[in-house]
């Protein structure tokens, strides 16, 4: 068992690697369809369609591959997974500074996918070494680097774009997931367990991910609720202000999300401690419904940001709270797998999410995607608070 002085070693460790490994995926963003522009596609709709292409490409790959490096973990070790992730996205992304053609930046974007699962394996490993009593708190607090990666990560690309060029950044960017990773090799301990008796393992696998279902379709249905508002929340935007300083609120109204899930999923995830995770989750799912009806009936650019901070607050809980449900119903032997495919169900709402969010706004109106939004998160409440057996715990099993 690790000691208290171990996992909270750990959590800070994984902690600065999460925040490295999710800076860096998102320094590029910013200035993506510009370099896409140096490599030969000049006409605006041109850019978009690859744009849009070469940012679904990671998601796509990821999705499939997820369930295989979970499966892999928990035969091999999570350590040598959360390796084999940072390693490899570091070179795939180093070498997309030396692309000459969108195809070749597309294919390694493709490749990248394939390597990825960083996030999702140093959930498994931190959820492995941290005490049960323990786990909301400890996996809010490490969701809050991937969150905070995700917020800092464009700001510092734009800046260095501008002074390194485009090509150079995906170098930096290398690097950084290079020292997250060899950090992780140096300073991670982790305790492996003789694996069980393969027979026993193939009949009893499959069974074993029953209690599961639910935290699958739960983290499925709330990406899409909360991934269908982002592709319009900017345009939107612009309807309710038209001032001088149209991009720096259209910057503060993504990120203030983000800004606020840094405060709620700690806070959230202690709260699971308390009440148990399938309580709070049904709780933000239900307050975050209700942070979309300011956004909805915004007249001015005020109400949608109090709207979209209370939205943070509220989403901050959701992930921490489906992950420790992974870690209390997965039986030890398959959670690495387990992980996996919850992590393959948000890559996928991440893909239909803004889909959907962008169909509705083209052909029923902005408004539209709010009240549907709401309607989903509320569909995914019921369905959680309904399943009582998310409330079970699989114990441990005796050394």
């Amino acid at each position: 068992m690790a000691t208290p002085l171990h996992w909270k070693k750990s959590l800070w460790i994984l902690w600065g690697a999460n925040f490295s490994i999710t800076c860096g995926m998102n320094l590029v963003l910013p200035f993506l369809p510009l370099y896409i522009g140096e490599l030969g596609v000049h006409d605006l709709d041109d850019i978009v369609r690859w744009t849009g292409w070469i940012v679904a490409a990671q998601f796509i790959t990821s999705f499939l591959t997820q369930p295989l490096w979970g499966a892999i973990a928990d035969r091999r070790g999570r350590k040598i997974m959360l390796l084999r992730a940072g390693f490899g996205m570091a070179i795939v992304t180093a070498l997309m500074g030396i692309v000459t053609s969108p195809w070749q930046l597309l294919s390694l974007r493709l490749l990248n996918g394939f390597f990825s699962g960083f996030i999702s394996m140093a959930v498994s490993l931190q959820a492995s070494l941290t005490p049960r009593e323990h786990s909301g708190k400890s996996l809010g607090t490490l969701q809050t680097g991937a969150i905070a990666g995700t917020l800092i990560g464009p700001l510092i690309g734009g800046v260095l774009a501008s002074f390194l060029g485009y090509h150079h950044v995906f170098f930096f960017t290398g690097g950084l997931m290079l020292c997250a990773s060899l950090i992780v090799m140096v300073f991670i301990k982790e305790e492996r367990k003789p694996a069980s008796d393969k027979k026993v393992k193939q009949k009893t696998q499959w069974r074993l991910f029953r209690p599961l279902l639910p935290v699958f379709a739960a983290s499925l249905i709330t990406q899409i609720g909360m991934m269908s508002i982002e592709p319009i929340v900017t345009v939107y935007a612009k309807t309710l202000y038209t001032g001088a300083h149209l991009a720096f609120f259209a910057g503060l109204i993504v990120a203030i999300t983000g800004i606020a899930n840094l405060f709620g999923a700690p806070t959230l995830g202690r709260l699971g401690d308390r009440i148990g995770q399938r309580m709070t989750l049904v709780i933000a799912l239900v307050m975050a419904a209700v942070a979309f009806i300011p956004q909805a009936f915004a007249t001015n650019i005020t109400m949608l940001l109090v709207g979209r901070f209370l939205l943070g607050l509220f989403i901050g809980g959701m992930i921490p709270s489906l992950n420790a449900l992974v870690m209390k119903l997965a039986a030890p032997e398959i959670q690495g797998t387990a992980y996996g495919f919850n992590t393959s169900s948000l890559f996928l709402g991440n893909l239909i999410g803004p889909l959907l969010g962008s169909h509705l706004a083209a052909e029923y109106g902005f408004t539209s995607v709010f009240y549907v939004t709401m309607s989903i998160l509320l569909i995914c409440a019921v369905f959680v608070f309904a399943n009582r057996s998310l409330d079970a715990t699989i114990r441990p099993k005796e050394a």
